[in-house]
């Protein structure tokens, strides 16, 4: 299993770069080209949602992306630190909570319908969303 890691300052001129980064590594890792544009975009997505909640919750930590190439398939992982509400729980003020879960599930939809194999963890230390992918092994080369 190979995991390229990226950190980046919660900012959103940060995304473009982490967007880049996992479409190069998903072609390397054996993605279909006809998919890396959902890749792109479900990366944009992920991490804008994890900066949105950094900036909102006042947090200075960095954002986390995992790229991991396994087997048969390749992952990405967007985590954040921000504490999130428990289910019927709204963070913040209510107006601000009520809004802040209105896009946040906007942006969760938004992956939802780019990425087949979706996983969302969340807690008070953070949350992570995995998306995954199947790859085809590299064709070898006709001598």
């Amino acid at each position: 299993m190979a995991v390229v890691e990226l950190r980046f300052s919660a900012l959103p001129e940060h995304v473009r770069t982490a967007r880049l980064v996992a479409a190069a590594v998903a072609r390397r890792a054996g993605v279909d080209e006809a998919v890396l544009d959902e890749v792109r975009l479900a990366v944009g997505e992920a991490c804008s949602r994890a900066v949105g909640l950094h900036q909102i919750s006042g947090i200075t930590a960095p954002v986390k992306v995992a790229l991991i190439e396994e087997e048969k398939q390749f992952s990405i992982e967007v985590g954040d630190e921000a504490p999130h509400a428990a289910p019927g729980g709204t963070p913040g003020a209510a107006q601000d909570g009520e809004a802040e879960i209105e896009e946040d599930e906007m942006g969760l939809a938004v992956i939802s319908g780019l990425v087949d194999d979706v996983e969302v963890t969340t807690g008070q230390d953070g949350g992570r969303i995995r998306m995954t992918w199947p790859t085809t092994p590299p064709t070898a080369a006709l001598v």
